[in-house]
């Protein structure tokens, strides 16, 4: 028996409200995607969009959307994306880009760079904090996602002794002055 090759395209949805991608469903992305490869490629992408391609997960509060293609035409596909510039969902236009992330060749391989995309993200978010409360919210955040649970309570135990240690030189501090 062959077995029948695909390709995975992680995307990122880009809105300009955050709040419009909760009305999003994954019809509405496959149509959006469908309608640019035949008003690019004409007949021919048309034909070849309609065999196997689908939305296998849409995350609407991220906006991540992984989309399957047949190997053989995933590049004619991929070239389609950047015209796309509204999703039409409930009687909606949602204007819009998709931003492509990685081509793998399983879910899997698409899940392990999701996981090291937005830990990365995460740590470009830590020196932009105002505070250190949305500091620390954002070490838990990463702690929750890619940290072993030993691991876990190891570095917790080094944050609050880090802050111990801070809040008693704050203490020293006001007793000099």
């Amino acid at each position: 028996m062959v077995r029948v090759k695909s390709r995975y395209l992680l995307c990122e949805i880009n809105v300009t409200d955050r709040a419009r991608l909760l009305l999003l469903d994954d019809r509405a992305v496959a149509a959006a995607v469908r309608a640019a490869v035949a008003r690019m490629h004409g007949d021919y992408g048309a034909a070849l969009c309609s065999i196997r391609f689908s939305v296998k997960y849409l995350n609407a509060h991220t906006g991540i959307v992984f989309l399957r293609f047949p190997k053989r035409c995933y590049r004619l596909l991929w070239s389609a994306l950047p015209f796309i510039t509204c999703i039409e969902t409930r009687g909606q236009k949602i204007p819009c880009f998709l931003n492509c992330l990685h081509v793998g060749g399983t879910i899997r391989t698409c899940q392990k760079f999701l996981i090291r995309y937005n830990t990365q993200q995460l740590h470009r978010m830590i020196p932009k904090c105002k505070n250190e409360e949305e500091k620390q919210e954002i070490q838990k955040a990463i702690l929750n996602c890619t940290l072993t649970r030993g691991n876990k309570v190891a570095f917790e135990d080094e944050l609050e002794s880090e802050k111990d240690d801070d809040d008693d030189e704050e203490e020293e501090e006001e007793e000099e002055e």
